[in-house]
């Protein structure tokens, strides 16, 4: 099943898609029901999955129902009515780099020291690296940022899973927003590349395990507007990962407890070419087969 935080005159509310395009409210249904970790305990504290917690509320109480196209419509003209907001709030977000051959040529191809990237892509110890605290995360219909020292930037869009009770409970996507020319000149510089404000987003909802089925075998697909045109566009699947989800959160918790909620964008197979940056008024389509469409719109920060 598919889950999504919404807001609904003025309160927040959790919401679970029980057939195409409908959304049923947890939390009129219950109010204990009020967000995904709420759940997530619940579930775990009885020994069940989220969805049977989920369909337990369903049958034991009545609740309003809507239609997730018109939140979508909602959310992107800012009109009255339900609009979703981020799906959950992770305490902490980590990026995983270089999980694609494509994503190493192009850093060899953008950098003044290309060795470290094959070597790295070739290792057995991933490349996993701080990406977003709460306050640098935006979530559906939300602003991205490009920094203004940077004169390129480009949006990465990736498969994210979530840990729960030191497993993956679930995915969603992100957008793991870079400047290709700050890390180009040094990868020691990476910390700046990836990480300011409004340098990630994740929506719009999480997909249990069930949902999602294969996680290593997902269409990726990025378009890029500007002007009401299309900029760019591309796609990948997640079959082309060197690593998959289970591995890199393997090695993410090695020495390293991380709290529920941590959720890791899994690196990137799509990049748009070297001609190409990112400018203010762009709006960045990242779409997950099983998953969704996360939708978000450029800023300068």
């Amino acid at each position: 099943m598919r889950y999504y935080q919404f807001s609904f005159r003025g309160e927040s509310h959790l919401g679970v898609e029980t057939s195409d395009d409908t959304l049923y409210d947890l939390t009129s249904a219950n109010p204990h029901a009020s967000d995904l970790f709420a759940l997530l305990r619940a579930a775990s504290l009885m020994g069940v999955s989220l969805d049977h917690v989920a369909r337990q509320v369903i049958d034991r109480g009545i609740s309003s129902t809507f239609s997730i196209e018109e939140i979508h419509e909602n959310s992107a003209k800012e009109t009255h009515g339900p609009k979703f907001e981020l799906p959950f709030l992770p305490p902490e977000v980590w990026a995983a780099g270089v999980t694609y051959e494509s994503s190493m040529f192009e850093r060899q191809a953008e950098s003044d020291t290309p060795d470290v990237y094959g070597k790295v892509y070739t290792a057995d110890r991933p490349e996993i690296f701080f990406k977003a605290t709460p306050s640098r995360l935006s979530g559906p219909y939300g602003e991205v940022g490009i920094r203004a020292d940077s004169t390129w930037n480009v949006p990465e869009p990736e498969l994210a899973f979530v840990l729960f009770d030191g497993r993956v409970a679930g995915y969603t996507c992100g957008n793991d927003m870079s400047s290709r020319q700050i890390e180009g000149e040094n990868p020691l510089y990476i910390p700046q590349a990836k990480v300011y404000d409004k340098s990630c987003a994740i929506g719009p909802c999480f997909a249990t395990i069930e949902a999602v089925g294969d996680p290593q075998a997902l269409s990726v697909h990025l378009s890029i507007e500007r002007g009401g045109n299309e900029a760019f566009s591309g796609e990948t699947s997640t079959s082309a990962m060197f690593r998959d989800c289970e591995y890199i959160a393997d090695w993410l918790q090695r020495h390293n407890a991380v709290p529920d909620g941590t959720t890791v964008v899994t690196g990137t197979g799509v990049i748009p070419t070297m001609e190409f940056t990112l400018a203010e008024g762009d709006v960045v389509h990242i779409e997950v087969e099983n998953i969704g469409r996360l939708t978000n719109t450029v800023v300068v920060v």
